[in-house]
């Protein structure tokens, strides 16, 4: 099947020019806002026990912090992307690393469960647009053939928050308490600022399609089926990493200082995945697609075993980490590939996608675990949730190819 963002006109360029080759530097200046945002994102649940005895509140309860900045990303990412899109795109990644920035201080200096929540959805609004415009832009800043791989540099900023940020910030967190962590993505933010002012070239907002006709890409059913993958594809990733710490410490039976490490293999696993399956997306969507999402389903399966012995949980999450990164290329691209000439709102769509699966993975754990299911029943509903995102992608490809 012919790639069919390879004919579409790039984002923010008129129809007909030719695409500049884009140096390290903008990418580099875009995926390190991703790297906040995945940062901010995920270090919390490292946190969660803490917090949790800090404000007084169950563990599940606490696990609504992770859930909260999912919803927010959901409804951030479309909401601000729409409120945004009259102005230049370098001046809207811009105002909205200023928001994520501004959140993050408020959770650092939250007095209570309630404001860091707050400060937790204000971050998620920011963060959720910021990645779909900063996708959008990359992309528009290669040449087709490269897009994915575009896509790609900027989900690497993800991949690598898992690596650096998310374990940094626990051992931050568990060391100086958890409000350090959030200090530490204050300063992060403020970096971000520079760097995007600095690095990136002034971008327009985008020619020739206006909201109207964005919008009216989604009465295609291929997209509502393209980003519901997205939702389930990506479910399982967040589902197993919120509760991973009681998982580690409970079941395989590591100490509280190993799972920063743990962390920090997950992450390798992700930085090993990313660009591989840009690379391979950009030549083969769909053989990519069906290779990752049967991959996650597989390894969540693998871990229910593997869980239980501590050898195993090592290859088992560094595995996990690698097929978890390995699904957002091809989800990302095959979102914009049945959206095209949509681009903006399809991104920003997407993010929201990924991020309805965030919040909706944690949830269902978060019932398992009320239910008192254990935490091996988070494993289980995490290869539910794969094999369901795979079924839902191949029944796709099938209905268009009936079609036409």
């Amino acid at each position: 099947m012919t790639n069919d963002l390879a004919t579409a006109p790039l984002p923010g360029r008129a129809p007909g020019t030719r695409p500049r080759r884009a140096g390290a530097a903008p990418l580099s200046a875009l995926a390190l806002g991703a790297f906040a945002v995945g940062t901010t994102e995920v270090v919390i649940a490292g946190l969660l026990p803490e917090v949790a005895t800090d404000f007084g509140v169950s563990l599940p309860t606490a696990g609504l912090l992770v859930s909260g900045y999912a919803v927010g990303m959901v409804v951030g990412a479309p909401l601000l992307t729409v409120l945004g899109a009259r102005l230049p795109r370098k001046h809207l990644l811009l105002w909205l690393v200023g928001l994520f920035t501004a959140a993050g201080l408020l959770s650092a200096l939250a007095p209570g469960y309630e404001v860091l929540l707050v400060g937790r959805v204000l971050s998620a609004l920011a963060g959720g647009a910021y990645v779909g415009t900063a996708a959008v832009v990359a992309a528009g800043l290669v040449a087709p053939e490269r897009k994915a791989s575009a896509i790609a540099t900027v989900f690497m900023g993800l991949s690598l928050a898992n690596v650096l940020g998310v374990p940094g910030g626990t051992a931050l967190g568990q060391a100086l308490g958890w409000r350090a962590a959030f200090w530490g993505v204050t300063a992060i933010g403020a970096v971000l600022l520079a760097a995007i002012a600095a690095l990136l070239p002034p971008i327009p907002r985008g020619r020739g399609t206006g909201f109207r006709q964005e919008l009216a890409a989604f009465r295609n059913g291929r997209v509502w089926l393209a980003l519901a993958t997205t939702a389930l594809g990506w479910a399982p990733y967040l589902t197993v990493i919120t509760y991973i710490t009681p998982m580690l410490t409970e079941v395989t039976g590591f100490d509280d200082r190993t799972v920063p490490l743990m962390l920090v293999l997950i992450g390798i696993g992700m930085v090993v995945g990313t660009p591989l399956a840009g690379r391979f997306a950009d030549r083969a969507l769909l053989p990519t697609l069906y290779g990752a999402l049967a991959g996650i389903t597989a390894v969540s399966a693998f871990l229910i075993l593997a869980v239980q012995s501590k050898p195993a949980a090592i290859i088992g999450f560094l595995l996990f980490g690698l097929v978890g990164a390995a699904v957002i290329p091809p989800l990302q691209t095959r979102v914009l590939e049945a959206a095209r000439g949509a681009d903006n709102l399809a991104s920003a769509a997407n993010v929201s996608a990924f991020n309805i699966g965030n919040a909706g993975g944690p949830l269902l754990a978060g019932a398992a675990l009320s239910a008192g299911w254990g935490y091996t029943s988070l494993l289980w509903i995490a290869a539910a949730l794969g094999a369901s995102g795979l079924a839902l992608a191949l029944t796709t490809t099938a209905l268009h190819r009936r079609a036409r």
